[in-house]
């Protein structure tokens, strides 16, 4: 046996260790990463207000977490509202459900010509197996819920955090990477990263700007239909549904779809196919121009890195596919070399083709001609118009020497 394969065999396995030990480090470091990464990007988005205060004598501790504040007073706000006014809804609903199942049992025994009751339907209702089922599972699920629940609010601490600390810190924090690398390299970190805020801010201002317009058209809608709390119900639907990723359409059109069935429960009906179709709307005609001109970015490049975002890492790859996108597009833009693109004679040079076709023959024709004859002699029988376009042609002909 050769003396070098023990060695070799010994650091093979020792390779694949540390492999399979990196694997297993960045799989239980996911989620922290990932919150990481949520927290820089929430950071860039506060990054111009925070340096606004800071340029005018603030201290950039104070002037994040007069910026947090803001916003969680914002938010704990508009939540309290809301949730004062669906409880309101759902006592009404509770105290009004008999009244509504009647409704809807007189309409399918007038429509099927059914003789359906109350009483029967409640009945069968009550002691169907699935609603066991159902009520046995959540009892069993209580424990895994609240879980859940605990851990969403941890991730939740953990990405204020670590975005205050991005946002107070971000000079010192630009500076600590900047220090290992070379100065042309530092100018290039710096670039990255103000491309990244500009961007981002963008990003926040297309969501801003989605949410106004949804809000506004459901608030018409709902107003039209006697909803009521439709100014609060269209703030809902446009915030929830721009700024919470993948599954937030679908809470922002279930509360106004839940009030407007305390009203008439056709009103409901009417509601979730607005609600569907202007999804269909935004997603396809608004969303992607109304991007394309905030964060410079092609709309279907827009519509690609969302799909592509939420299929590598769920709802927080939609939340940040595009600011990311658009800073290493605009990144990427500023130190790629472009080149001018000549027009393409297929689809413009038709006329010019045919005009180079035909000089190119006369010009043949003339060099022909040269040859055949003897030198300083034109050839008996030759006009005047023919020599002379002869001489235009070989006007264009290098010499032949």
């Amino acid at each position: 046996m050769p003396r070098w394969l023990p060695r070799a065999m010994v650091l093979a396995l020792a390779l694949v260790a540390c492999f399979q030990l990196a694997t297993w480090g960045f799989h239980q470091l996911i989620s922290l990463l990932l919150n990481v990464l949520i927290a820089f990007f929430l950071a860039l988005a506060v990054e111009p207000a925070v340096s606004w205060m800071a340029a005018r004598g603030m201290r950039r501790g104070l002037a994040t977490g007069l910026v947090f504040l803001s916003a969680l007073v914002a938010a704990a706000g508009f939540f309290a509202l809301l949730g004062s006014m669906l409880a309101g809804q759902i006592a009404t609903m509770v105290e009004e459900f008999p009244q509504y199942l009647d409704s809807v049992i007189s309409w399918i025994n007038s429509t099927l010509h059914t003789h359906l009751s109350r009483v029967e339907v409640q009945n069968n209702l009550l002691r169907s197996d699935w609603l066991q089922k159902y009520v046995q599972d959540s009892a069993n699920n209580v424990l895994a819920v609240s879980a859940t629940v605990l851990g969403s609010l941890f991730n939740l601490l953990t990405v204020a955090l670590f975005s205050f600390y991005f946002a107070a810190d971000g000079p010192r924090l630009r500076r600590a990477l900047c220090s290992v690398l070379p100065p042309r390299r530092q100018e290039e970190v710096l670039r990255a990263w103000e491309i990244a805020v500009a961007k981002t801010g963008g990003y926040l201002y297309s969501r801003g700007l989605m949410a106004l317009i949804s809000g506004l058209a459901h608030y018409v809608l709902l107003e039209l239909m006697g909803v009521p709390y439709a100014p609060a119900l269209g703030m809902w639907v446009g915030l929830v549904s721009q700024f919470i990723p993948t599954i937030g359409t679908y809470l922002a059109g279930a509360l106004p779809i839940l009030i407007a069935f305390t009203v008439d429960p056709w009103h409901a009906l009417w509601v979730f196919g607005f609600v569907v179709i202007y999804q269909q709307f935004e997603n396809y005609l608004l969303q992607p121009r109304i991007t394309a001109k905030t964060v410079d970015i092609h709309p279907a490049v827009a519509f690609g890195s969302v799909v592509a975002g939420t299929a590598l890492m769920g709802a927080v790859g939609a939340l940040i596919a595009i600011p990311a996108t658009a800073t290493l597009q605009a990144f990427l833009g500023a130190y790629v070399k472009r080149y001018a693109v000549p027009d393409d004679l297929r689809v413009h040079g038709k006329a010019r083709r045919r005009r180079a076709a035909d000089l190119l023959a006369r010009v043949r024709h003339a060099a022909e001609r040269n040859e055949e004859r003897p030198d300083g002699m034109e050839p008996a029988g030759q006009d005047k118009d023919s020599a002379d376009g002869d001489a235009a042609a070989q006007q264009g002909t290098p010499d032949a020497g």
